[in-house]
């Protein structure tokens, strides 16, 4: 199968093509740190097969969170908890990915001032949100040096790679979109305006990351809105930024509260039209729960990697037992050994 097969890109070589998406869990507190509950939640899946981990959005900045509750790498004290969730997940065979990220105009952590809200444009989520303060040049190398800053004390914690969040409406995904990107100046505009705080960003993360070291971005291959990003504009900006990244990670929308019809596999479209016109590893995702159609993503050359979101929630154990049940030799975890290799 497929799914079983290992892969790599760049210093990843992952026992199985299944990932799992970064998702807040909304389990740290105030300060941002791990707690017992982050390592029982990600060592979980490595336990259960998962080849790689992406863990959650967690905040270069107090007040770049999404929530209060969200994890944090803005200071050098929550470098040890965070050593300690890799280390667990490295101990069960996975690889860890952190996803680096900003919320923006998005972010509801309470912060010490309202004016530390800040997007591409003073646009607000929605009719209940505070309005955010557009950014200056000064914002955009503060939230930069953030960022590389972040990527330093993943890679002290052990880290194999890092994802750039890109999407769902956070503030590199508000520059991105022209529906929350209203900028007259170099930021805004034509496409290669609105890419450019990313590329520059890439840029600075290339030089702050270890340069062996895999970056993956995330991104939301269309807003669902007219006038918004499309998926042609994507394929572009993919391509623009290909220099600079070794994954490409398709989702979709959050640029605003828009209702979108979800069902099995709904993004894969999505991935594939990357995956076609682009020369990089993608990573489909959207409520896939099934092996059979892992492996037809997989052998139809639609993605490389499958990330696999709340089927991973409800069965940490997903991949461990899907080869269990095709009766594939596989390195089970030691201690749950005689259990997956007994058929009772």
């Amino acid at each position: 199968m497929k799914l079983f097969e290992p892969f790599h890109v760049k210093n990843l070589d992952l026992k199985n093509r299944i990932v799992m998406p970064p998702m807040c869990i909304y389990s740290a507190d105030s300060n941002g740190l791990v707690n017992d509950r982050h390592l029982v939640h990600y060592a979980s899946r490595a336990v259960g097969g998962t080849g790689l981990i992406i863990v959650e959005a967690t905040g270069v900045m107090p007040e770049g969170r999404i929530t209060d509750r969200c994890l944090g790498i803005w200071e050098d004290a929550q470098i040890a908890g965070l050593r300690r969730l890799v280390d667990s997940c490295h101990q069960s065979g996975a690889l860890v990915a952190l996803q680096l990220n900003h919320a923006g105009r998005k972010c509801t952590a309470r912060i010490d001032d309202r004016d530390d809200l800040i997007s591409a444009s003073p646009i607000a989520y929605d009719s209940d949100s505070p309005t955010p303060r557009e950014m200056t040049g000064e914002d955009m190398q503060m939230v930069k040096a953030a960022f590389c800053e972040g990527a330093r004390r993943a890679h002290e914690a052990g880290f194999d790679a890092i994802e750039v969040h890109g999407a769902h409406g956070f503030l590199v995904s508000s520059f991105l979109s022209p529906l929350t990107n209203h900028r007259t100046d170099e930021y805004g505009g034509s496409l290669k305006n609105r890419s450019r705080f990313l590329l520059e960003l890439l840029t600075d993360l290339r030089r702050a990351w270890p340069e062996e070291k895999a970056i993956s971005l995330r991104l939301s291959a269309t807003d669902y809105l007219p006038g918004g990003i499309s998926i042609e504009e994507t394929i572009r900006l993919v391509k623009m930024v290909d220099s600079l990244i070794d994954l490409v990670h398709i989702s979709s929308g959050g640029i605003a509260p828009v209702p979108v019809k979800v069902f099995p596999g709904y993004q894969v479209p999505l991935a594939q039209a990357v995956k076609k016109s682009c020369e990089l590893p993608v990573i489909a995702v959207g409520a896939i729960r099934r092996s059979e159609m892992v492996e037809e993503i997989l052998a139809n050359g639609r993605a490389d990697l499958v990330a696999l979101g709340s089927e991973l929630l409800r069965n940490p154990y997903w991949v461990g037992l899907e080869a269990r049940k095709a009766r594939i030799p596989y390195p089970w975890p030691v201690m749950y050994e005689g259990a997956f290799k007994r058929n009772l």
